[in-house]
C-alpha cells in the first residue's frame, strides 16, 4: 500500500445520507487523502462536495470508483438495500471498504458479500463505534481477572422508541448484539418470539420495513441465545416503552458482580460489586469505570462518534497494512445478521434454531 491512501465517499441524500460520520472521517485520518464523493441525489452531492471540499463529485458510485479508483472507500447510507451491491462494486475493484451498520439485509447477503470480499483480499470495517472503544478491552480483562465471577448471563434491550420491536432490533440491537458476541462468545443457538398487538406474528402482519431493512413485522420481540462457553443472553424490545432514560445498554452479569456498558466510542461503563445484583440487598453501590479502570479518572478527549469512526479507520489502515482482519470486520458482521435473523427463524418454526443459520434468507419471507 502506497503511503498515502486515497479515499473515496458514497451516499444517498434522503436514503440513508451518510451515516454518523462516515463521509468526514477520512478528514481527520492522517495518511489519507479524501478525493471524491458520489451520491444520486443532485442537491446532495452538491453539498457534499462544499461540506467535504473535494473537487470531484458522481453521480454514480460506480462511475467514481472506476475514474479515481481510490485505495479506500466509506459506505456511508443507513439504509440496507444497496449495502451488498456498494461492497460487490468496491470489492471487484480491489478497494478497502468502512461501512455503516447494520452490515446488511440477510444471512444470504452476508455470506455474498464476504466471498466478494475475500476473492480479492479486501479488508472491510464496519461502523459499531463501541466496539473500537478501549473501554471494551478494559471489560475483557475484568471479566477474565474474575472481577464479576464467572460469566452467567448478557442482558440488553433496544431503546424502545417509535422503532421499538424488530426496527429496533435490526438498527440498534445490532450494537447489543456485536458486543454480546464481542463479550459473551459466539451464539450457538436462539429462540425467540416476535408479537404484533400481543399476538404472535403472521405473513398477514408482514410489511415492507423502514430504511431498506427489507420484510418485517411486529412491535415487540424477546429472543434468548446460548453462548459459547455456557453463558446465556437475552435481547428484548416493546414498541413505546422507552424510559425517561435509556434502558439502551447491556449488562454483563456475573457469580460475583454486575459491569454495564451503553453504546458509543465513550461508552458509559459501570461496576457493580456484588453477587446479588442488587445494591438494595447487598448495600453495594455502583462504580464507574474508565479507560484506566474501575473509579480511575477518563484520559480520553477525542469525540463519541468521531472518534471512534477515526479509531475504526486507523485500525482498518492497520489491517490493511498488517493482513489482518479488522477489529469488526465482515465476520462480526454476519454474524450480528445472523442474531437478528435468528429471532425470527426460531419465531417462524417454533422453536430453538442453531447457529449459524441453515436458513440464510429473510425468515418472514417464508412465514405461511
Amino acid at each position: 500500500m502506497p503511503a498515502t491512501l486515497r479515499a473515496c465517499v458514497i451516499g444517498s441524500t434522503g436514503r440513508g445520507n451518510y451515516g454518523h460520520g462516515v463521509d468526514t472521517v477520512w478528514r481527520e485520518v492522517p495518511g489519507v487523502e479524501l478525493v471524491g464523493v458520489a451520491d444520486d441525489d443532485k442537491v446532495g452531492l452538491a453539498a457534499a462536495v462544499k461540506r467535504l471540499d473535494v473537487e470531484r463529485g458522481f453521480a454514480d458510485y460506480r462511475e467514481m470508483l472506476d475514474a479515481l479508483k481510490p485505495d479506500l472507500v466509506g459506505i456511508g447510507p443507513r439504509w440496507l438495500d444497496r449495502h451488498a451491491e456498494m461492497v460487490r462494486a468496491a470489492a471487484q475493484r480491489g478497494i478497502h471498504i468502512y461501512m455503516e451498520k447494520p452490515f446488511c439485509r440477510s444471512p444470504a447477503e452476508a455470506d455474498e458479500m464476504i466471498r466478494a470480499c475475500e476473492s480479492t483480499h479486501i479488508k472491510l470495517a464496519i461502523a459499531h463505534q463501541t466496539r473500537y472503544s478501549p473501554l471494551v478491552d478494559v471489560i475483557r480483562r475484568l471479566i477474565a481477572d474474575g472481577k464479576i465471577g464467572r460469566l452467567l448471563e448478557l442482558r440488553g434491550r433496544g431503546k424502545e422508541d417509535r422503532r421499538g420491536g424488530p426496527e429496533d432490533l435490526w438498527v440498534l440491537g445490532s450494537h447489543i448484539m456485536n458486543l454480546t458476541a464481542t463479550l459473551g462468545g459466539a451464539p450457538r443457538w436462539c429462540f425467540g418470539a416476535v408479537e404484533q398487538n400481543g399476538k404472535p406474528i403472521t405473513k398477514a402482519d408482514v410489511v415492507e420495513g423502514n430504511e431498506g431493512i427489507g420484510p418485517l413485522a411486529g412491535d415487540s420481540i424477546r429472543a434468548t441465545y446460548g453462548l459459547e462457553g455456557g453463558a446465556t443472553a437475552y435481547f428484548a424490545s416493546t414498541r413505546g416503552m422507552a424510559g425517561k432514560v435509556s434502558r439502551f445498554a447491556l449488562q454483563i452479569l456475573g457469580s460475583a458482580g454486575v459491569l454495564e456498558i451503553t453504546s458509543g466510542y465513550h461508552p458509559i461503563v459501570s461496576y457493580l460489586d456484588d453477587p446479588s445484583w442488587s445494591p438494595a440487598r447487598g448495600g453495594s453501590t455502583w462504580q464507574k469505570v474508565s479507560s484506566q479502570g474501575i473509579g480511575k479518572p477518563e484520559v480520553l478527549t477525542d469525540g463519541d462518534l468521531h472518534g471512534g469512526n477515526v479509531a475504526a479507520v486507523k485500525d482498518l489502515i492497520g489491517a490493511i497494512r498488517e493482513d489482518r482482519q479488522p477489529l469488526c470486520g465482515m465476520y462480526e458482521g454476519r454474524t450480528t445478521i445472523e442474531m437478528i435473523s435468528a429471532v425470527f427463524e426460531s419465531h417462524r418454526v417454533g422453536g430453538p434454531v442453531s447457529l449459524p443459520l441453515a436458513t440464510r434468507v429473510n425468515p418472514l419471507t417464508l412465514l405461511k
